[in-house]
């Protein structure tokens, strides 16, 4: 394992990043550290009230921090676009929130919840920020997948998983879904000659709030790690000269091979076909994309 620590991130005064998911688990110390070394954060979020308290919890922690609260509901695509519309900069996008095995439901647009929120919704907001992206020397847009990935299946004439729901087969055709979109914008950045890195992560077992099934508290702590060891696999692969795009990166801050499944790219290729035609979200930023 790498001795890599926030501290050892670049100055990132003059860059922007959006973070969302921001008021809690590891995107709160993720806006947190990219704040202490200068970056004006976008802390996105559903809730104002703990967007707000999240904002000042940063600037208790980081006095003069560049720290503001943006609403984002990932289940709803009317807000995603809304959010989108208010982003005038971004250096830095990180695809950081989620919800895990939840009972079955679906988002305000009708799409399965996790898959609705942890795929579809960063896969709309990316493409609509993607032209400010673009517009930025060295951008990345890192996504937080799982390793949870390896048991993903996605049924392209059940998304909706109405012949059947279980919590964690659902969870990991979500993560499986962030992974094959990584992947994918990388393809398409690359085939277009821009300067963007897609990057994919997976922070290992982390006690969060995320986490919405019954599970033996102490011991449940005892195997996991506090969020803000989470976060340093996102800030890892946000900020250090040492990733490459189109990575999948590990706790221990390496590169971890992405199921058969995920490096499949018909499958990929499907994906975001299908997600542009449920999302409306086109990618039209990326020349013969």
């Amino acid at each position: 394992m790498t001795s890599w620590t926030p501290s050892d991130m670049p100055d990132l005064t003059g860059r922007t990043a959006v973070v969302t998911g921001a008021n809690s688990g590891i995107g709160l110390p993720t806006a947190l550290e990219l704040a202490r070394r200068g970056a004006h954060v976008v802390m996105a979020a559903r809730s104002r009230e703990r967007g707000e308290a999240a904002v000042a919890s940063v600037v208790r922690a980081v006095p003069g921090a560049k720290v503001e609260y943006g609403r984002l509901d990932l289940a709803d695509l009317a807000s995603v676009r809304a959010f989108a519309a208010t982003v005038d900069t971004v250096d830095l996008l990180i695809n950081n929130a989620g919800v895990s095995m939840p009972p079955r439901g679906l988002t305000k647009d009708g799409f399965e919840l996790q898959f609705g929120t942890n795929h579809l919704g960063h896969f709309a907001l990316t493409g609509l920020l993607l032209p400010r992206l673009l517009a930025r020397p060295g951008a990345r847009v890192v996504t937080v997948s799982s390793n949870a990935q390896v048991a993903g299946r996605i049924d392209f004439d059940d998304l909706t998983l109405e012949r059947g729901y279980g919590r964690l087969s659902a969870y990991a055709r979500s993560k499986l879904a962030n992974l094959l979109f990584t992947l994918e914008l990388q393809r398409r950045a690359r085939r277009a000659g821009a300067d963007l890195l897609s990057v994919a992560t997976h922070p290992g077992m982390t006690s969060t709030e995320i986490i919405k099934i019954p599970v033996a508290g102490p011991l449940f702590r005892l195997l996991t790690k506090p969020a803000a060891a989470g976060a340093r696999t996102s800030l890892y692969a946000a900020t250090s000269p040492d990733i490459r795009g189109g990575e999948f990166v590990g706790p221990r801050l390496r590169p971890m091979k992405p199921s058969p499944a995920a490096r499949s790219e018909e499958l990929a290729a499907r994906l975001w076909e299908v997600s542009a035609e449920l999302t409306d979200v086109r990618f039209d930023a990326l020349p013969g994309h």
